[in-house]
């Protein structure tokens, strides 16, 4: 018996928010607007998202013995995340300071703080978390040599996910436990390289999958997403809503596609489920403060999937 459908290891940070009329150039400084903080971070994000869902989630992560710390953790508590994995103190919370002009276009400057000392002598020594999730999801935003240790500490029957975001090559022993490998554009080019990689989607997740994941999700935005696995490529379509921040959308979604995959949907329907999950997170301002309940993704109308091959 599984204590939580969804184990998420990976970063916290408080989000420091300015909008400026104009991002300033070197050497010159800008007024700009009342300072906002959230609470964010790719790790902190998907566990919020998979709770506010319905989803038995916790946090492996680290933050500063800080008021952004204890922000952090207010906001995972508030959501039903269980805490009792997050460690407090060697460094400070880890910060964006962002930037954003009336256009949406933003600048962000990332202190990685705490989320830097997450170490793997940390996860060896959550291991009882993990021998009791039944899912167990990562990103990028910590080191990798910890991510390799979140593979070696996954329990028999677990499953891992990760969205390798800010993207890097990776070790062959992590592509392996990809189930998915979950990509945007941007990383799934940075993953394969210049090799010759073309404009078809369809293309990168064959090209993503060869290099050794079970499955592979690559979202495109308001174009749905491309699920591959070895039985083929599908297609999912998106959702159309009116979208007026995208902030955390791809965090929900992969908190979403994980939750569903441990429930038991299969890699397509949980796709589809969470390009619904997205789709109602663009509609609203901010990251955490966006992520739906799962009556109001029932609200919307499903996605439809793709026959395998079709469009592609």
């Amino acid at each position: 018996m599984y204590d939580y459908d969804l184990l998420v290891v990976g970063s916290a940070n408080a989000d420091l928010v300015i909008g400026v009329e104009r991002r300033p150039g070197a050497g010159e400084t800008v007024l700009g607007s009342d300072l906002a903080v959230h609470p964010g971070g790719k790790g902190a994000n998907q566990a919020v998202a998979a709770a506010r869902l319905g989803a038995r989630t916790a946090l492996l992560a680290r933050v500063g013995d800080d008021a952004h710390g204890r922000l952090l953790l207010d906001s995972q508590r508030a959501a039903g995340v269980d805490t009792v994995g997050v460690l407090v103190g060697g460094a400070p919370t880890g910060v964006a300071l962002i930037t954003v002009d009336p256009s949406g276009d933003n600048s962000i400057v990332v202190s990685p703080g705490a989320n830097g000392r997450l170490t793997p002598q940390d996860i060896r020594a959550a291991a009882c978390l993990f021998h009791t999730s039944r899912v167990v999801s990562a990103q990028l935003e910590i080191p990798l040599e910890t991510v390799v240790e979140v593979v070696r500490a996954l329990a028999p029957g677990s499953r891992f996910v990760l969205n390798p975001s800010p993207p890097r090559p990776l070790p062959a022993e992590v592509l392996a436990a990809c189930d998915p490998l979950i990509v945007n554009e941007h990383e799934a080019k940075v993953l394969l390289g210049d090799a010759g990689v073309g404009d078809d989607p369809g293309d990168w997740a064959r090209l993503l999958l060869a290099k050794g994941p079970r499955s592979v999700v690559v979202t495109l935005g308001a174009r749905g997403a491309l699920v591959a696995s070895p039985e083929g490529v599908a297609r999912v379509a998106s959702v159309a809503v009116d979208a007026v921040d995208t902030t955390g959308a791809g965090d929900s979604f992969t908190a979403a596609l994980a939750w569903k995959l441990g429930a038991g949907s299969s890699l397509a329907e949980a796709a589809a489920y969470a390009a619904r999950v997205g789709a109602v997170a663009v509609t609203r301002r901010g990251a955490q403060e966006s992520f739906p309940t799962a009556r109001e993704v029932e609200a919307l109308r499903a996605p439809e999937v793709a026959r395998r091959g079709d469009a592609l």
